[in-house]
This record gives C-alpha cells, structure tokens and sequence, in this order.
C-alpha cells in the first residue's frame, strides 16, 4: 500500500493582493505559498506539502472554481482528515478558502487531468466607471462596446489552432489550444461577461485575446481583424494584454474517474497541429 494519499482541494481566492499562484522568491505573497504555509501549520509539520494546480493564474487574476492536488503522507491524511477543513478555514487568510477536501480518484492529477479550464472576463464601457464595489472586478473600458461585433469576431478564433499570436512564449512549451467556447454577453447591469472555455490556456492568451475582442468593440478594428492575426501566428503591436483584475477562473473540467490516467498521460505529450500539405 502507498505511503501517500493524493488529496483534492477546491479553492477560490480574490488576486487583487496576489502575486500570482505560484511560489516566488523574495517573500513575495502568493495564493501557493499561503495554502502551503496554513497546511503545514494546521497539522504540525516540519516538511512543506506541495500542492499541484490546475491553472496557474497571474498576478490580480481571481478564481471561484480552481482546483489543486497534494500527496500527504497517509498517517497525516488519517490524523486530520475529519477536521483538516475547518481547520485551514482558522489559519487562512480571508482572500483564500478551501471549500472541500477529499481523497481523489485513481489517477487524478489536478494539472494533467483537466479537460478544459473556463474562464470570465468582465468589462463595463458605462461612461461613468466601475460600480466601486465591482472595482477589483470589472475593467472598465471608457468607449462604447459592440457585443454583436465581438460575437462575431470571436467566432473565428474557435477551434484547434497555434495561438502564438495571443500568447507570451515560453520556452519549450506549445502554443497549440482548442478554444472551445468564446462569447459575449450584456447583462442587465450593463456588464459584459465573457465566458472563455479551452482545453489549456498559454500564457496570457485569455487577457491578449479579450485586448483584440474590445478593439472591434469599440471600434477600432474590423471583426475579422482578430483571425487574421491568429492565422499570422505573430504578435501584434496592436493586441493589447488587458488588465488581470477581470479575469476569474471559474470552472475546471474532469473525464469520468476511469479516464483521468489516460487523460494525464495525454496532456503531457507535446501537440502539434494535423499537417495541411504541400500545397
């Protein structure tokens, strides 16, 4: 019998005071470094238990629906499993909640399992500002927006394709994503939510591609400008990367339990895109 039992924690946490998920040098505070910090207090451990995350997010970026893993020794999970919950509810700060923790499935691994991630961005273009209570929340955007244009423009960036042109390279890593849903819509309020849902997110993908979707709102732009840029598989001066505090992730996606090994063994092989031919 293993000596671990890899458990499951659901989070969410405001970013605004974040630099980002991940562990930083120079004392920088991060949602990881908090979590880690609290669970090795909470119970009484000499050693860190690093946790495994289904999405890193940036700095000022929030998340409702993340998820993460982390192997504790089985003795630790035993002790202070029943009360392991309230207890990080105690020690963590109140920008950061763990809502569930539970022994996960066969082969759940909370970065390779992941079938999709979804994300929000919200943007106001009222011209007098961000309701002050949404202000960590919402970007505002000081010209008109036209969200039938947007829907449109979005349209053409579904499907399988190498999204360089909206992703910051990092080395060795594709930038080949299946964008599976990109909408828009005006709420009563007169936010405009966007629902962003991939099977993975390159580096500043979500943020670059809200950047081109509000230049052919207001304007600037026509709807078929933003295809045009990812067909050009560069970066584009005028594609703006958006301010992180719109962002939220909201939700990540999961197969069946029987599939979550296959599923990680899959993730971690490098894509690449079915060739078109010679000519």
């Amino acid at each position: 019998m293993s000596g671990v039992v890899r458990v499951r924690l659901d989070l969410s946490y405001d970013g605004t005071a974040f630099s980002g998920w991940a562990k930083q040098a120079g004392g920088r505070r991060t949602v990881q470094g908090e979590i880690e910090d609290a669970l090795r207090t909470v119970t009484r451990s000499a050693t860190t238990f690093e946790l495994t995350v289904a999405g890193r997010t940036d700095a000022g970026v929030h998340a409702r629906g993340q998820v993460a893993h982390v192997d504790l020794p089985r003795e630790v999970w035993a002790e202070h499993r029943a009360k392991l919950l309230k207890r990080l509810a105690g020690r963590l700060p109140k920008d950061v909640r763990v809502w569930a923790l539970r022994e996960a499935p066969e082969g759940f691994d909370a970065r390779f399992s992941a079938i999709w991630r979804r994300y929000a961005y919200r943007v106001t273009d009222n011209p007098g500002g961000v309701d002050p209570l949404l202000r960590s929340h919402v970007l505002w955007h000081d010209w008109p927006l036209d969200v039938d244009a947007m829907n449109e423009a979005a349209r053409g960036l579904l499907g399988e394709h190498d999204f360089a042109a909206y992703c910051k390279r990092r080395e060795g890593a594709t930038t080949i994503r299946t964008l599976q849903q990109l909408s828009l819509v005006r709420g009563d309020d007169g936010i405009i939510t966007a629902t962003v849902r991939a099977d993975a997110f390159c580096h500043n993908m979500v943020r670059s591609l809200i950047g081109a979707l509000l230049f052919v709102g207001d304007g600037h732009r026509t709807p078929d400008w933003p295809a045009k840029v990812l067909a050009a598989g560069v970066r584009d001066s005028a594609v703006h990367v958006v301010r992180p505090h719109g962002l939220t992730l909201e939700e990540v996606g999961y197969p069946a339990d029987e599939l979550l090994a296959a599923r990680s063994a899959e993730a971690r092989n490098k894509r690449t895109l079915p060739s078109a031919g010679c000519c």
